[in-house]
Order: C-alpha cells, then structure tokens, then sequence
C-alpha cells in the first residue's frame, strides 16, 4: 500500500501538492485557529484529492474540533476522523489521538503523566498504523532551541507495548523527517517551516 503522510497544512492547502497514493494520512493542525471556514475549506480540498481512503487526526490549532465534537461529522465528509479511535483499512488497523502535551493555551492538551498517558492506554496492541498529533519524547522532537519536548509516556507504550509498523506525527515543524527504529517507522510529516512556510513535502511509504 502506498501511503502518503501530511501534518500542519495551517489552512495552506491551496500552496501544497500532494502526490497520489493509496492512502492520506493527516496527523493534524489542518487550520490556522480552528475556524469553522477553515474546517469547511479543508473537507472541500479533502474531497478533491484522489486517494482511495483518507485518515486525518485533530491538532493543537484546530480548536473546533475539541469544541464542538457534535458537529465534526456534519463538517467532515470527505475523510475519516479518527479522535482517540480507530478504523481498519484493507487490513491494516489504524489509531489516531489528538492530544499532546500541555503547550500554552491550544486546543487537546493534556498534563504530562497520569492525565496524558490515559489516552495512550487506549492504544489497541495491535494498531499497525499510529497517528499522533506530538511526537514521542527523543524521536523527531527536538525544537529549534535543541530541546526535545516529546511525550515520554508515548515513547514508553509505542516502543513497549504498541510497537506498530508507522508511526505519524507532527507539531514540532522543524523536526520533519523519519527515522526507523526496532519494528516502528516514525514520520514528522509536517508540511510546513518555523515560520510557517509551505515548502515540505508529503512523505511518501510503501506498507
């Protein structure tokens, strides 16, 4: 299966081109804040794309999604919204959450220990596919500071316990890349720059 992974597009879709594939993985922050136009504008540029099946995730800017939960699949038509749940696709078993570790003021935080690592323990063992918002703690984390503000509980069940095939994340925009540890292939797929310029590309995988 061709697999094609995306993260931050921040309402700067009409900027990017995204090749085909077999599937579309958005790890999350389609919107600049979180607005009903963007949400709406993003399913519109969903449903142009050709992928056979799109998966997508929520991040920390797009603040509709945590507030108005109810109406998300009103908005949301032209792709699979995944908040911690999961899909099976051509047997492949995908997970998605978009929570991260607290950070300001944005949407899905969570206090690190206890209050996050309860989302990570719904994880199914078996998830072949994982999509997080952040990135696990010391893999494709580290700021432009040189800190690395990854979730260490995430690092603990995905290496520990989940240990799926693909990991995709984003968030931390200058950490783009993948690197293959043990079993898990993690992918920061963020589309965009520090400074919120487009110029990433989708990183593409055959699964």
């Amino acid at each position: 299966m061709k697999i094609v992974c995306i993260s931050d597009t921040h309402s700067l879709q009409h900027k990017m081109t995204i090749p085909d594939g077999d599937l579309l993985i958005h790890a999350g922050d389609i919107s600049s804040r979180g607005k009903i136009e963007e949400v709406e504008m993003f399913n519109e540029w969903m449903g142009a794309l050709p992928h056979r099946h799109k998966v997508m995730i929520a991040g920390n800017h797009d603040f509709f999604f945590e507030k108005y939960p109810k109406q998300v699949k009103r908005v949301i038509t032209n792709i699979e919204y995944l908040n911690d749940s999961g899909t099976t696709i051509e047997g492949l078993k995908i997970w998605g959450s978009p929570v991260q570790p607290w950070f300001y003021d944005w949407a899905f935080n969570r206090k690190r220990g206890q209050d996050i690592r309860k989302h990570w323990d719904l994880i199914p063992t078996e998830t072949d596919i994982l999509i997080t918002h952040g990135p696990p703690y010391g893999i494709l984390d580290q700021t432009i500071r040189g800190e690395k503000v990854g979730c260490e509980d995430l690092t603990d069940i995905v290496q520990n316990r989940v240990k799926p095939r693909l990991h995709v994340f984003g968030h931390i925009h200058e950490a783009y890349g993948q690197e293959q540890i043990g079993e898990t292939l993690y992918v920061n797929a963020s589309m965009v720059d520090l400074a919120y310029r487009p110029v990433r590309e989708a990183i593409v995988l055959e699964l």
